[in-house]
């Protein structure tokens, strides 16, 4: 937990994403570690969007652990907790599809969220 006070984001979600993290199948959100997110920490709350709507979710922060790429955040996280409808392989190619290698260059992040409440 961190020493400061929790404080509150908001993240863009793609909407098949999104559905699953609502549904509280999706335990861990992958994000690269761009600057913006470098104070993410637990106990924080992070509310997604699905970009374009008023469609809204919010989470709680449980964990934010560092990783040099997406390989080794899905080897890691176990790839079901990140998307537990397509197969790791699969999954690797859909995050480097929006994250290119100059970003994953910048480290990945794996958040593992809870529901509020």
């Amino acid at each position: 937990m961190n020493s400061t006070t929790p404080r509150h984001h908001e993240l863009n979600l793609y909407r098949q994403y999104f559905e699953l993290v609502a549904a509280g199948i999706k335990t861990i959100e992958v994000r690269v570690k761009y600057p913006r997110l470098a104070d993410l920490a637990a106990g924080d709350t992070i509310r997604f969007r699905i970009k374009g709507t008023d469609e809204t979710c919010e989470v709680r922060v449980e964990r934010v652990t560092e990783y040099p790429d997406f390989e080794s955040l899905l080897d890691g996280e176990g790839p079901t907790n990140v998307n537990p409808n397509a197969a790791r392989d699969e999954q690797l190619s859909n995050i480097r599809a929006i994250y290119p290698p100059e970003k994953e260059a910048l480290g990945a992040l794996a958040i593992q969220i809870g529901h509020l409440g």
